[in-house]
């Protein structure tokens, strides 16, 4: 039995990931999957299937004109993310947009300046923000537990097959390493260090223009984070934060981390934090939290610090030579 407060999603780009939000959604008793939409109705009819979802639309439009959906999910490909998000919060309905929310700093700007016009709630997905391990290593590194941070180090990688029509090496859906995933490690570092002084980028490209592989070091004024990005190559997918007195690193695959550990001497503690569903479940309960208190934004991953971490990307984008 539904809550009777519960909140209406809608879903559009019906993929691997929205298959994943989705069975995530139905772990929460305030959440109702209320309407999906695919250009493909056949597929759109298929998802709403799976996840008992009462409405499947064959438009993106007619489901942005749907008076009971309240918030809608948007994981199409990246390119769409920017003009797909403006129109839905032009009609009035309030916006999870899946992590890159766009391949322009240019965009970024317009998206938010859309939540604020009509007043509706906007937010990135970065769900790596809202999970327990994160929340809480944070909150031991604002305490000094590692004392000053001087280092980061994370990746995400790993190898992929190039496959005709797939998204990852297609350079008009936005495809590449630093689009894809390499927002992941520059985020953790913006999430603990800020925003950096100085930014180095270099990469190994695709025939087509994509960056296959994509190393980053940024420069802060008394520490430096060394990142990367690739779908060319497989790594454990740990992240290391190395203060003055020890180190927390965060159990494999970073960005999903069901606990991490602390090093400090020759001592090493470990935090067990498993997940509610695959993890996404968080990023859906603050959505609920801030459209229930009348915010546009959340405190935890602001319009502020989207723009803030796609400023970082422009830039690394103009010094790796990727054009879209």
């Amino acid at each position: 039995m539904k809550n009777i407060n519960t909140i209406k999603w809608g879903i559009i780009g019906l993929g691997n990931i929205a298959n994943q939000f989705a069975s995530d959604l139905l772990l929460l008793e305030d959440a109702e999957i209320f309407a999906v939409a695919s250009r493909n109705k056949d597929k759109a009819i298929e998802f709403a299937n799976k996840y008992n979802c009462p409405k499947a639309y064959d438009s993106y439009d007619a489901l942005f004109k749907d008076d009971q959906v309240d918030i809608i999910y948007i994981a199409t490909p990246h390119d769409s993310h920017a003009e797909l998000s403006i129109k839905a919060l032009e009609n009035g309905k309030h916006v999870l947009c899946e992590k890159p929310m766009s391949l322009s700093y240019k965009d970024a700007i317009r998206m938010i300046e859309a939540s604020k016009k009509h007043n509706k709630f906007f937010m990135e997905a970065f769900w790596t923000r809202f999970i327990p391990s994160v929340q809480e290593v944070l909150e031991k590194i604002n305490l000094g537990i590692i004392g000053d941070i001087k280092s980061v180090k994370a990746d995400f990688s790993f190898y992929a097959d190039e496959k005709e029509g797939g998204r990852l090496f297609d350079k008009n859906n936005g495809g590449g390493a630093l689009f894809d995933i390499g927002v992941y490690p520059l985020f953790l570092s913006y999430i603990i260090l800020g925003n950096p002084e100085e930014i180095m980028a270099k990469s190994i490209n695709h025939i087509n223009g994509i960056d296959l592989q994509t190393s980053m070091i940024l420069q802060y004024e008394n520490a430096q984070s060394t990142l990367q990005a690739s779908i060319i190559s497989e790594s454990d997918m740990k992240a290391t934060i190395s203060g003055t007195e020890g180190y927390i690193q965060l159990n494999s695959p970073w960005f999903v981390a069901d606990g991490y550990s602390i090093f400090k001497g020759e001592k090493e503690s470990k935090y067990s934090l498993p997940n509610f569903g695959k993890g996404y479940t968080y990023e859906a309960i603050e959505c609920h939290k801030c459209i229930r208190n009348n915010q546009i934004e959340s405190s935890l991953w602001s319009h502020q610090n989207s723009l803030e971490l796609s400023r970082i990307v422009e830039e690394i984008k103009n010094q790796i030579g990727l054009e879209f």
